[in-house]
């Protein structure tokens, strides 16, 4: 009737550290998350391919956290580990779903940044509305159709014995583990789909940054050359984390100390990833930094009218 998700019970001096850490990773991903989707969607200024990609990163980062994180702080906060099984399916469900879908919509955003820097003269005629539209809901559809093919090969089998899960999320690799019937036909269907919807988005990214980095050194400017890989090299750190860190836990052979890792690396993937990139693709760009600082100048002024209407 209910699984009991062990997380990190093995550390448990540690709890309320543990929690006070993953509720300020929750707080800045939230916040930076849906700053970066108001502004889009109010701003017209960001009403271009780029901001319209990186509000659907945005929006997906914090539907991605909101899956994991409430859920893990209450473990964290109460001591209650236990998690019905419905409830367990359906986080499956909804993480990778997530993450499935942003393995394309990195990948698109790559290939978007491609055709800006290396082929300008053509980025307007070939990123159209109708094609960013049909790129992003592509990749939210690709995310739809990877994960419910297992889930739903999940719900034909059946539960028996141990009901423990070494793990701080329920996580597909580990829910398997629990069932009476052979999983041989789910487990190979896990790797295939991982390989499907991580492995050609993986290599359309790094192939994108290869051609982007090869334009970025014909640069004659020193300092555009400095700054334009400064940017490229922060965008392909974050994208390496996340890629890898999926293929380690989701295509590698199992052995004992990859079973051991396997939380913390599911921490990159999951939680580090989604904080960080906010601040990696938009909160360090000057016109983003222009549109907060004309908010946050709304905002004093807003304040001090309403105090002048208290005084009168």
């Amino acid at each position: 009737m209910e699984f009991i998700l062990l997380g990190f019970g093995d550390l448990p001096e540690l709890q309320i550290l543990l929690f006070l850490l993953f509720l300020v990773f929750y707080i800045v991903t939230m916040a930076g998350n849906i700053l970066i989707v108001v502004l889009v969607v109010t701003d017209r200024h960001f009403h271009t391919p780029m901001y319209f990609f990186l509000g659907n990163l945005s929006c997906l980062e914090t539907c991605y956290t909101s899956a994991l994180l409430p859920r893990m702080l209450a473990s964290l906060l109460t001591g209650d580990r236990t998690i019905s099984v419905g409830g367990c399916i359906t986080q499956c469900y909804f993480v990778g779903f997530f993450a499935a879908t942003e393995c394309y919509l990195l990948a698109v955003m790559s290939y978007d940044r491609y055709l800006a820097i290396c082929k300008p003269l053509h980025y307007a005629t070939l990123m159209n509305g109708s094609f960013c539209l049909q790129l992003a809901a592509g990749s939210w559809i690709n995310g739809f159709l990877a994960i419910i093919i297992i889930v739903s090969l999940m719900l034909q089998l059946t539960f028996c014995g141990p009901n423990e899960i070494n793990h701080f999320f329920c996580e597909s690799t580990q829910i398997i583990n629990l069932y009476c019937n052979d999983i041989y036909q789910v487990e190979l269907v896990i790797t295939t789909m991982a390989a499907l919807f991580t492995l050609p988005p993986f290599a359309l990214t790094g192939t994108s940054y290869v051609c982007i980095i090869s334009t970025i050194l014909q640069i004659p400017s020193t300092t555009g050359r400095r700054k334009a890989f400064s940017t490229c090299s922060s965008h392909l750190i974050m994208v390496t984390i996340f890629y890898g860190t999926l293929i380690i836990v989701y295509l590698l052979p199992k052995s004992n100390t990859l079973r051991d890792l396997n939380e913390v690396f599911s921490v990159f993937y999951a939680v580090l990833t989604p904080m960080a990139n906010p601040f990696i693709y938009s909160l360090r760009n000057k016109e983003v930094k222009e549109a907060l600082r004309k908010i946050v100048s709304k905002c004093v002024d807003f304040i001090r009218i309403q105090k002048c209407y208290c005084i009168f």
